[in-house]
C-alpha cells in the first residue's frame, strides 16, 4: 500500500539530494541559466528545477499515493521544498559536522558516482554496430519452427461434434457455425485461434492440427476441454522478430553486459579486504615440508 505521509516526513532521508540543491556554485548557476531546464520553484532562495522533479520521483516514487499528473507535480515540488528547508535547518544546527552524517553523505556520493559511471558505460555500449551484432548472432541461434493458423469449434459431446461435421461437409461456413455452436471463448471471432506453435496447444489438438493441410477440416478430436472440429487456415515457418521489434531488449542487454564487464574488471583489480571474517588458519608446517619434525 502506498504511503500517504506528507512529503515533509520523508525529507530527512534525502541528504544527498539536499546537498545538490542547497549550495549550487556560481558556475552551476550560470550553466543552468543557459539550459532548457526551467526553474519551477524556489525554497528560501534555492532553485528547484524541472530535472529535480525526475530525481525526486526516483527517490520517493514507490511511496507516493496514486494521483493525477498535476497533483503528482505539486507533491514532488512540495517534497523538494521540504528537503531544502529541513536541510537548511540541519545545517544551522551543524548536523553536517557529525561523523555519522558525514558517513551517510559519503555513501550517497559514492552511489551517485557509481550510477553515473555505469549509466555512461551502458549508453556508450549501445552502438548500432554492437546491437546489430547481438541481433544477428541471436537470429542464427533461433531454430526454424512451424506455425499453424487454425479455427476450431468446441462442444461438450462427441455426438454434437459429429453433427457439426455433417453440416460442414454439406457446405456450411466454418466461422458461422463456430459463432453459433462453439463453447470456446473465441467463438465470437469464428473460432479463430490465430497462429500457434505445436507446444502452445494440448498434445491431442496439436497433433491433429499440424498434420492437416491448408483448408482441411478434421474429424472430431477429444481433449480435456471437450470435442473439437479443427480447420487449418494457413501453415508457415514462424517469422523472426525484426531488429526494431526487439531493439529495446537488445539495448538493455548490451548496456547491462557492458556494465557487468566493467564491474567485474574493477572488482578483480581492487584490493577488497574482509574484516568481518577471521583470517584463514595457518597451515601446519609438517604438511608443507615432509622433513619438518612432527608435532608432539
Amino acid at each position: 500500500m502506498a504511503s500517504t505521509r506528507p512529503p515533509v516526513t520523508r525529507a530527512l532521508g534525502a541528504l544527498a539530494l539536499a546537498a545538490c540543491l542547497i549550495a549550487p556554485t556560481a558556475a552551476a548557476r550560470a550553466q543552468a541559466a543557459q539550459s532548457p531546464d526551467p526553474v519551477v520553484a524556489r525554497a528560501n532562495g534555492v532553485e528547484i528545477r524541472q530535472s529535480d522533479l525526475a530525481i525526486a520521483e526516483d527517490e520517493v516514487g514507490a511511496n507516493m499515493p496514486q494521483m493525477p499528473p498535476d497533483q503528482k507535480r505539486e507533491y514532488l515540488i512540495t517534497y523538494l521544498a521540504d528537503v531544502v528547508v529541513l536541510a537548511q535547518a540541519a545545517e544551522q544546527q551543524k548536523l553536517a559536522d557529525r561523523d555519522d552524517v558525514k558517513h551517510r553523505i559519503e555513501l550517497e556520493r559514492n552511489k551517485v558516482l557509481m550510477e553515473t559511471l555505469l549509466q555512461g558505460v551502458g549508453q556508450a555500449a549501445e552502438t548500432d554496430e554492437a546491437m546489430h551484432k547481438v541481433y544477428d548472432d541471436a537470429v542464427k541461434q533461433v531454430p526454424s519452427e512451424q506455425e499453424v493458423h487454425a479455427r476450431h469449434i468446441l462442444v461438450p459431446t462427441e455426438d454434437e461434434a459429429k453433427a457439426i461435421e455433417v453440416e460442414l461437409k454439406k457446405g456450411a461456413d466454418f466461422a458461422t457455425l463456430a459463432k453459433e455452436k462453439s463453447k470456446d471463448p473465441g467463438a465470437a471471432e469464428g473460432g479463430d485461434l490465430g497462429y500457434f506453435t505445436k507446444d502452445q496447444m494440448v498434445p491431442e489438438f496439436a497433433e491433429v492440427a499440424f498434420k492437416l493441410d491448408k483448408g482441411q477440416i478434421s474429424d472430431p478430436v477429444k481433449t480435456q476441454f471437450g470435442w473439437h472440429i479443427i480447420k487449418v487456415e494457413d501453415k508457415r515457418t514462424k517469422p523472426t522478430l525484426t531488429f526494431d521489434e526487439v531493439k529495446g531488449q537488445i539495448e538493455n542487454y548490451v548496456s547491462h553486459r557492458a556494465q557487468a564487464d566493467l564491474v567485474q574488471k574493477l572488482r578483480s583489480a581492487a584490493n577488497i579486504e574482509r574484516l568481518d571474517q577471521p583470517p584463514p588458519p595457518v597451515a601446519d608446517p609438517s604438511t608443507l615440508n615432509p622433513a619438518a619434525p612432527a608435532k608432539k
